[in-house]
């Protein structure tokens, strides 16, 4: 089984990155299920993605965490387990990975994740895959956050939005608090395989996606990944 994810700087939904992550399950009709769990459920980020799968060829649905043992009958294992594909929104990272774990969400993620169902997200839905990375999820100031390393490289979402973002993804991999990694303008998207980079997706010429890292001179480099314009 192929290992793949589609990672993403914003964590709203678009019809162009939604399309590609159905088609790349390579099946006709997927099912494709919402975790809107870091944003607590918000009912318009759930209608959002209603709205957005009603225009793509996906039999849409919403994984809810906040449910109770005479209504749900199946584990949050067997739910997952049934999906094409996974796509996770944004909002607080740190409570969403709590909360998870608390439900064997993450282990659920992990199974179906190396049994072939295809992940995804964007913000703290694309964060969350990735070894660590910053995230504005705790009082005061922007904080490292270690989240579930299905990829073992750092991540940073919002490159080209936050002015904050790219000095301070820079400044923790020079002091080596994260390790080198990927980061992601909002309307830019990267595609992995099995661990590896297979291709990146553009909504438009001015979002890109880089891999960020130290080089033999100590100093921060950034390698723009080819893009494909896709609408």
């Amino acid at each position: 089984m192929k290992k793949q994810l589609l990672i993403y700087g914003s964590g709203r939904h678009t019809v162009p990155f939604l399309k590609y992550l159905a088609e790349a399950t390579g099946k006709k009709k997927p099912n494709l299920c919402f975790i809107p769990t870091a944003s607590g459920e918000d009912q318009s980020y759930i209608d959002s993605f209603y709205e957005v799968c009603s225009q793509i060829n996906v039999t849409p649905h919403v994984l809810s965490v906040w449910i109770n043992s005479y209504d749900q009958q199946e584990s949050f294992d067997e739910l997952i387990c049934k999906m094409d594909a996974i796509v996770v929104g944004g909002g607080n990272t740190l409570n969403m990975l709590a909360i998870w774990k608390a439900q064997g969400i993450d282990i659920a993620l992990k199974k179906a994740y190396d049994n072939g169902v295809v992940m995804g997200g964007g913000s703290a839905g694309s964060l969350c895959w990735f070894n660590g990375g910053t995230t504005d999820s705790r009082p005061i100031e922007l904080s490292i956050v270690k989240c579930l390393s299905f990829i073992d490289k750092s991540h940073c979402p919002h490159y080209n939005s936050e002015k904050s973002r790219r000095p301070l993804y820079h400044k923790n991999i020079l002091t080596e608090k994260l390790t080198d990694g990927y980061a992601c303008d909002d309307r830019s998207a990267i595609h992995f395989i099995d661990g590896d980079v297979f291709t990146s997706i553009s909504l438009d010429t001015d979002n890109h996606s880089y891999y960020v890292y130290l080089n033999k001179n100590n100093t921060i480099q950034e390698d723009k990944i080819p893009s494909t314009i896709v609408s």
